[in-house]
């Protein structure tokens, strides 16, 4: 368990077609589960650049931030304890190539992986990722998605 709150950097990495990187986790937490890909703010860094290093260390890529999808921070989303997450929407330059947490990676379509019961909250994030696409906009833990 966590005793402090942590900032976390999550990352939607989008390619040409639209599709998006989900990494499986080799963590103790949500150990095999599909996620996407992600970590905490280290001590002296930025928000961005964290995001920017967590995606380099587990898919191998250098990425483009596009735009800030929201800020996620239901005190559950995560079991180990309080980890709020900011989430960006980027493209990203090079081959994918799993590494640190991540077991494996793979490119989906959102609707795919919204099929899947995936680490954290992230099926809600893609959920708004969804609703982004259509109308774009900022989300958060309790905004009520629209039907």
């Amino acid at each position: 368990m966590l005793n402090k709150m942590l900032h976390a950097a999550d990352g939607i990495l989008i390619n040409e077609n639209g599709k998006i990187v989900l990494i499986r986790r080799k963590g103790v937490t949500y150990y095999d589960y599909w996620a996407l890909p992600g970590g905490t703010v280290d001590e002296g860094e930025t928000i961005e650049e964290a995001l920017i290093r967590e995606m380099k260390e587990e898919t191998g890529v250098d990425v483009e931030l596009q735009e800030i999808l929201g800020i996620f921070s239901d005190p559950d989303r995560d079991p180990r304890g309080r980890v709020i997450s900011t989430v960006f929407i980027c493209k990203y330059i090079g081959k994918l190539k799993a590494g640190s947490d991540a077991g494996s990676l793979t490119l989906c379509t959102v609707e795919e992986a919204l099929k899947i019961n995936l680490a954290f909250d992230h099926n809600f994030i893609l959920q708004c990722y969804q609703q982004w696409l259509e109308q774009k906009g900022t989300f958060w833990s309790k905004k009520k998605l629209q039907n």
